[in-house]
């Protein structure tokens, strides 16, 4: 069975290097959905609480909100960043309070202070999936990640492989044996 919790992100970036309308800095409103699949979690009756996903999600997915996205070769990378530079917010302003913790992948790298992620790849929704990916399926049992973006849609399933302990009395993952929301401890 699964739980699904959806995101919405507002970004902008471009294609660099295509031909089209996208080469050009332009926005979105992105709407990201999470499926997570176990069996049923006696005692909650549920396979995994969706405001625990969308915690878990939130952590890494608050990154790409308000956010600029843009490849690592892009020629306006290194102009926001010297402006931002010249403006003193590129290590972060009193204002930036929605920001994650920083990361770097093989897809990407973040940089929370100046609402920056870096990419390697063009930032298509296909690349949004794969990143998000990478970034939660040590943490959620995902088996399924579908974004929207405009009018463009891409959806992947993955094959659930992870057995995260979950806690019996409020269905959350288990760290280290004890659940951090109630307390419990695995026996």
């Amino acid at each position: 069975m699964r739980s699904i919790t959806t995101f919405d992100l507002q970004y902008a970036h471009r294609f660099y290097g295509f031909k089209g309308e996208a080469q050009y800095l332009h926005g979105h409103t992105g709407t990201l959905t999470i499926e997570v699949e176990d069996s049923v979690n006696m005692g909650v009756n549920m396979v995994f609480p969706c405001n625990e996903i969308q915690k878990t999600a939130w952590n890494v997915l608050k990154n790409f909100d308000h956010a600029l996205i843009l490849r690592e070769d892009d020629p306006l990378l290194p102009a926001v960043l010297k402006v931002y530079e010249e403006q003193g917010i590129k290590n972060g302003h009193p204002q930036n309070t929605m920001k994650g913790a920083a990361f770097e992948t093989e897809l990407a790298k973040a940089y929370p202070d100046c609402r920056l992620v870096v990419t390697k790849e063009t930032m298509t929704v296909e690349g949004m999936i794969k990143i998000v990916y990478e970034l939660l399926k040590n943490k959620l049992n995902i088996a399924k990640i579908t974004f929207t973006s405009g009018v463009n849609v891409a959806s992947c399933e993955f094959e659930t492989k992870n057995n995260i302990e979950r806690c019996p009395l409020c269905g959350i993952a288990l760290v280290d044996g004890v659940c951090p929301k109630c307390g419990y401890k695995k026996q």
